[in-house]
């Protein structure tokens, strides 16, 4: 017998992290089209993406790194040491930030104009473990 949750497909819950309101809402309407991917939260700047992290505890963060108050990777580092296990993508239009990124934790860095599929895939995808 087939365990129904399991034939299910997994969705990943989502939390967008971007000073611009403009962006964050695009960000939101182009991933919600993907069935693997629920947009629970948005955040404006890091120090929000910590407390929103804290408060929804979501499966990913689509992290923008260039943002006041607390920047994406310092919010990348504070996300990554409190819980590890969620993954945090960093998305910039600075392609150099993204050595930055990884160094602080980043599980993934998919730059911003990418094909959205580069980053519904580095969002659902497993962490190696080993």
């Amino acid at each position: 017998m087939t365990d129904a949750r399991s034939a299910q497909p997994s969705i990943s819950r989502v939390l967008i992290a971007d000073d611009r309101a403009r962006a964050r809402r695009a960000l939101a309407a182009v991933l919600a089209v993907h069935p693997s991917i629920q947009v629970v939260g948005e955040a404006a700047d890091g120090a929000e993406a910590v407390a929103e992290v804290n408060r929804l505890q979501p499966d990913a963060v689509v992290m923008d790194l260039l943002m006041p108050h607390l920047d994406g990777i310092a919010a990348t580092v504070q996300i990554k040491n409190r819980w590890p296990l969620i993954r945090v993508v960093a998305h910039s239009l600075y392609l150099d930030s993204s050595e930055a990124a990884l160094a602080a934790g980043a599980d993934a860095f998919v730059p911003k104009g990418a094909p959205v599929h580069d980053l519904v895939a580095a969002l659902v995808a497993t962490p190696d473990r080993s």
